[in-house]
């Protein structure tokens, strides 16, 4: 038999999709009326840390686009975050100079952290 203890703790998830929500511009009511289930769920999930069903996992990570990676495997070196798709989504309608920029600044960055390790 399970422990209580042993229950994943969805708070984080919660957070995350209360964040993509509100990036989008969409209310409680909105994501609630686009997948079918009470607004009060919803303010649960992101609150509380209710436990979604499946079906209702997968419709909220899907309509707004959550890496759930970082949730489940956060050890794992090839998980992309929610942030890190986000932007990548973002630089796929960069153009090439813009991309130059992008990539200046990154290895702006780079350099930075390898000075501050000296």
């Amino acid at each position: 038999m399970r422990k209580k203890e042993d229950k994943y703790d969805f708070k984080a998830f919660g957070l995350a999709i209360k964040e993509a929500r509100k990036k989008r511009g969409l209310t409680r009511e909105q994501v609630g009326a686009l997948i079918e289930i009470d607004p009060r769920y919803l303010t649960n999930i992101e609150n509380k840390g209710q436990h979604p069903s499946l079906q209702v996992f997968y419709d909220l990570v899907s309509l707004l686009n959550v890496s759930v990676d970082e949730f489940f495997l956060p050890a794992a070196d090839l998980v992309k975050s929610t942030r890190r798709r986000h932007i990548e989504k973002q630089m796929d309608s960069f153009t090439d100079k813009e991309l130059i920029l992008m990539e200046a600044l990154a290895k702006g960055i780079t350099d930075s952290k390898e000075i501050d390790d000296l």
